[in-house]
């Protein structure tokens, strides 16, 4: 009966992330810059791998799954970002702000889910090189690729069931996006409780992956051990792309995690500095790594720009 006494009807929220930061103009042109190219990097790779179908095998299917959850994790949260540091738009409507929350959590675990069948498809190539056509083909691969889409969207809907029942006692977001925490502490109930579900979730889902992804470089290395040098060095070139990109993404999250768990009081400026590097980071690096360390994609990009110096 408190809650509803005490509620407040909430049509948008107020962004109050960057009220403390300094030059928002500058921060939001690097934001801006980095943006769009993470967002045309990812799009090139999406348009290779599709345009060629040379590359119209697991590995590459995979690799443009990665980069459609990275335009997700980027998009779902940059244009906020930049709207409220370049154009000073600092309010979002309720039913878009949960969307974005949405969104966020949802690239937010399928990066996790994208990078661990990744790993999968490695084991398989190093494991089984001459059977691996025939275990995984493109059909199987698309089939896992929705269900991991499917069994991410189950989780992350515990975000949007939760908040919606639950009265608003506040319109103003602590953070610089529509992230789950953020829109739990504008409502009237106590969060601890919601906290910790979310939490538990979180560390089921990036600790399962985590150890799923550790022990498949485990066997790698047991297999590559015991292979020939010209396959170690093959194996090695393989697996290499995928590991920084690993690297890459969970770097951020430990880091977060570490901190949290030591005490670390973090201002909210480098707060935030964290969390929009762990978005932009992983989703401006994944496509380089894999457009330069990928020798088909490589090979591709340099075909494109003989052929636009030719035509010249």
């Amino acid at each position: 009966m408190s809650f509803q006494n005490s509620s407040i009807e909430v049509t948008e929220f107020l962004i109050g992330g960057f009220d403390t930061i300094g030059r928002p103009m500058g921060v939001g042109v690097v934001i801006l810059i980095t943006y769009l190219i993470a967002t045309l990097a990812n799009i090139v790779n999406i348009v290779l791998i599709i345009c060629d179908k040379r590359l119209h095998k697991p590995m590459y299917l995979l690799i443009c799954n990665l980069a459609v959850v990275d335009i997700l994790n980027t998009s779902s949260t940059s244009p906020t970002i930049i709207g409220v540091l370049l154009v000073g738009v600092n309010t979002i409507s309720y039913v878009p702000c949960l969307m974005q929350m949405f969104s966020l959590h949802l690239a937010a675990v399928m990066e996790m889910f994208a990078l661990a069948v990744m790993a999968f498809d490695r084991l398989l190539a190093v494991s089984y090189p001459f059977q691996y056509q025939s275990y995984l083909t493109n059909v199987r691969t698309l089939l896992l690729i929705y269900l991991v889409w499917i069994v991410a969207c189950s989780f992350v809907a515990v975000m949007p069931a939760t908040v919606l029942p639950l009265p608003h006692c506040s319109s103003k977001l602590k953070y610089i996006y529509c992230d789950y925490a953020a829109i739990i502490r504008t409502t009237c109930a106590d969060p601890t409780y919601y906290f910790n579900m979310i939490s538990i979730i979180s560390f089921f889902l990036l600790f399962f992956t985590f150890i799923f992804i550790c022990l498949s470089y485990f066997w790698i290395i047991v297999f590559v051990k015991l292979s020939s040098n010209s396959d170690k060095r093959k194996m090695g070139s393989t697996c290499l792309s995928h590991f920084i990109v690993v690297i890459c993404y969970y770097c951020p999250l430990f880091i977060r995690i570490i901190l949290t768990r030591l005490g670390v009081v973090l201002s909210l400026d480098e707060w935030n500095g964290l969390m929009i590097g762990s978005i932009l980071g992983p989703s401006l690096v994944n496509p380089f790594i894999y457009c330069l360390r990928t020798k088909e994609m490589r090979y591709k990009i340099f075909q494109i720009f003989k052929k636009v110096q030719t035509s010249q």
